[in-house]
């Protein structure tokens, strides 16, 4: 897993240092608000991107005295990070535009402009894919909020494109209007990546599918009489769980507690649960 997630950050880091030095010079050459505004983007997606990779690491390490559980919780923190960046970011972007609006503004459409922006959106939408694929198969919040975030800047960089070649026409206020609905598109997408991190943060239950596949791999265990008070919350980007579990009070505790093993042992071979902690009651 950490090796995965490893390599798919600083591929994640090169990807977004090519994208931003061509923007920010196509966009100074061009004197494209929309395009600066997408290259602002893509520095904020360095600055995150170096943060994911660090998270990332640090989720891998292993559980130690100090972190029994686990460093679970780094890639959310990652995660939240990377939100309040893409606020801070979309609110700015938003100010700078609305003001532009009042000026006069001398736009220089160009056959670069279109190239970068055609570029930029090929890119993105090849990294929306790889990383998506990376963070299912590793259970990765971080690198899922690095997948959405590649797939909006898909968004981004097209109405940037329309921008630019309004500016073709002569609709030169077009470029800051393109502007102004990538800030609200960032404003937007750092909220959903916010509240989808401080729920794993703050203990959410799992999905009901996941909550039904836990009851259905505690039930298959030989032995089962019965199970209730089935609890579940994340912790980080897995799952800890709590089950009882109702046994005949007629074995012996050594019977008892060799089913509840396999409970456990049933129960933590689902993909993101990291532990299942059973409780056994006599029927």
């Amino acid at each position: 897993m950490g090796n995965k997630g490893r390599q798919a950050t600083i591929i994640l880091i090169i990807c977004n240092i090519f994208l931003f030095a061509i923007k920010i010079t196509v966009g100074i050459t061009s004197n494209s608000l929309a395009i600066i505004s997408d290259a602002i983007n893509s520095l904020t997606d360095i600055i995150a991107s170096v943060i994911i990779f660090f998270a990332v690491r640090a989720s891998s390490k292993q559980a130690d005295e100090g972190h029994p559980f686990g460093h679970h919780r780094a890639e959310p923190i990652a995660g939240l990070i990377v939100a309040i960046f893409a606020g801070i970011l979309g609110f700015e972007i938003l100010h700078t535009s609305a003001f532009k609006l009042t000026e006069t503004h001398v736009h220089r459409g160009s056959i670069p402009a279109i190239v970068t922006l055609l570029v930029s959106i090929g890119m993105k939408s090849v990294m929306y894919t790889y990383f998506k694929r990376v963070s299912r198969k590793i259970n990765s919040p971080a690198l899922l909020a690095s997948s959405i975030d590649s797939r909006n800047d898909v968004y981004i960089s097209s109405t940037a494109l329309v921008g630019v070649g309004c500016g073709f026409f002569g609709y030169t206020h077009m470029d800051n209007i393109a502007a102004i609905l990538i800030s609200f598109w960032i404003i937007y997408s750092g909220y959903k990546i916010g509240v989808q991190n401080i729920d794993y943060l703050m203990g959410k239950k799992p999905e009901d599918g996941i909550m039904e596949e836990i009851k259905k791999k505690a039930s298959g265990v030989p032995g089962i009489l019965g199970i209730h008070d089935v609890r579940a919350h994340y912790v980080g980007n897995y799952i800890h769980v709590e089950i009882h579990i109702s046994l005949d009070r007629a074995i012996t505790l050594t019977q008892a507690h060799d089913i509840g093993k396999k409970v456990q042992w049933a129960v933590e071979a689902i993909d993101s649960i990291h532990k299942a902690f059973v409780h056994i009651d006599p029927l």
